[in-house]
């Protein structure tokens, strides 16, 4: 494993590995060779509040994914450079807003913010390869929540996926389908050790919600990621381990939250001027056991991470997350995995005290929120089953405390069903 860069496939977000029509495979090959690959995958979540929240029902959400990957060379004679291009339908409901109550985190992973759109542009960009993988760049529209702290360990959870909520919710991280101009350069000076660095522009996630409108974006500012990664392979057996460490300066001026004060309050209290947000994060998950193959998927994980927001102008200041991801724990079933998390949310102070000030000089809370928000927290399990390569059903177990990031709404228990299949 150590002689081959495996990297890339660990971060990969599609876990359906293999193929449901094999037939196809000369004509992949043909194609291949000839530079050209794709992959057309499916994703669904049916979701439904079981107790708790605020009503009893189902949502379902979907995705159709295709995945189109050009080889400059062999089409152009541009050696090295590859384009990729992902196009992607989604759409369904989200079991958040519809029975639990909460709008802030979103319990259905694939549930498209911007709304339904047949054909989402996610991502279009070339990628070149130098000095013998030593140097990587990109440059095009992306995904920064596909290149910045993500992994496969994080995709197999609903929530978390493709990146912590504290993350992936606010603007300059863009998540899918959500792509934005702009680029990164992987330094890779060992085997274990991995420096991205990128500039993006920064514009609003609900903002051309086809991917194609352009010119429709409002960019506010340039969002500047940097993240260091360490993959040892550790003890005696060598178990593969990933350690992230990264920081994001979003440079667009953002409204403090405490938003409008009451005019009696504001000897006492102000809003800030507008300011930058800044975004750290940790990201850890280290393999405990290997079990049923050579690649970093095969065997048994624990994981944690930690993430700060600027909190005057983020609504979650701080998220923790630990949790495990394990393969193959019921005998005879040597490809099922099992993971459980359990993650943690705080809200900004200064969102918590504009709500306190505003609700206690009798002014009305704004839509969705029926209280003081503080914090809130979800208890996540999964057990993945791979039926026939390239098919993965997998139930879901959810209990969401706090829905609404208040105690008004009770704790929400809600069970569902995942699919993933490749074409």
């Amino acid at each position: 494993m150590r002689e081959r860069d495996l990297a890339t496939g660990y971060y990969v977000p599609v876990q359906a590995f293999g193929n449901l029509v094999p037939q196809l495979s000369p004509i992949r090959r043909w194609l291949d060779n000839r530079g050209y690959n794709f992959q057309f995958a499916y994703k669904g979540e049916a979701l439904a509040n079981v107790g708790g929240g605020l009503s009893k029902g189902m949502s379902y959400a979907h995705e159709l994914t295709l995945v189109n990957n050009f080889d400059l060379g062999k089409l152009l004679g541009l050696d090295g450079w590859i384009l990729h291009g992902v196009l992607m339908e989604r759409a369904g409901r989200q079991v958040s807003y519809d029975h639990v109550g909460e709008h802030r985190i979103l319990l259905s992973e694939v549930y498209s913010l911007s709304g339904h759109a047949a054909a989402h542009l996610a991502d279009i960009y070339v990628e070149k390869t130098f000095l013998h993988n030593s140097l990587n760049i990109n440059v095009g529209r992306l995904t920064l929540t596909h290149t910045y702290a993500t992994s496969v360990l994080l995709c197999t959870f609903m929530v978390q996926c493709s990146a912590p909520p504290a993350v992936k919710s606010v603007q300059g991280w863009s998540v899918y389908p959500k792509a934005t101009w702009g680029g990164t350069m992987r330094l890779r000076p060992t085997r274990d050790l991995t420096l991205r660095t990128g500039v993006y522009a920064s514009a609003d996630l609900n903002k051309n919600p086809s991917g194609w409108a352009w010119g429709s974006e409002d960019v506010t500012g340039v969002m500047l990621p940097i993240e260091l990664t360490w993959e040892p392979f550790l003890g005696p057996k060598r178990l593969p381990g990933h350690y992230k460490f990264g920081f994001g300066h979003d440079t667009s001026g953002f409204a403090d939250l405490i938003g409008k004060v009451p005019p009696a309050m504001n000897q006492f209290y102000r809003a800030h001027q507008k300011e930058s947000r800044n975004t750290f994060y940790v990201e850890v998950d280290q393999m405990i056991y290997r079990s049923h193959g050579e690649h970093q998927m095969a065997g048994g994980y624990l994981m944690a991470g930690y993430v700060h927001n600027t909190p005057q102008v983020s609504v979650f200041s701080d998220e923790v997350y630990i949790g495990t991801s394990l393969l193959g724990i019921i005998p005879y079933r040597p490809y099922d995995r099992f993971g459980v998390m359990y993650s943690y949310y705080q809200m900004s102070n200064r969102l918590t005290l504009g709500q306190t000030l505003r609700y206690a000089a009798g002014l009305p809370y704004e839509a969705f929120v029926n209280g003081p928000q503080t914090h809130a927290a979800i208890l996540e399990a999964y057990y993945g089953v791979p039926v026939v390569p390239g098919l993965i059903i997998q139930p879901s177990f959810e209990y969401m405390m706090r829905p609404g990031e208040t105690s008004v709404i009770p704790n929400a228990t809600v069970i569902g069903l995942k699919v993933l299949g490749n074409l």
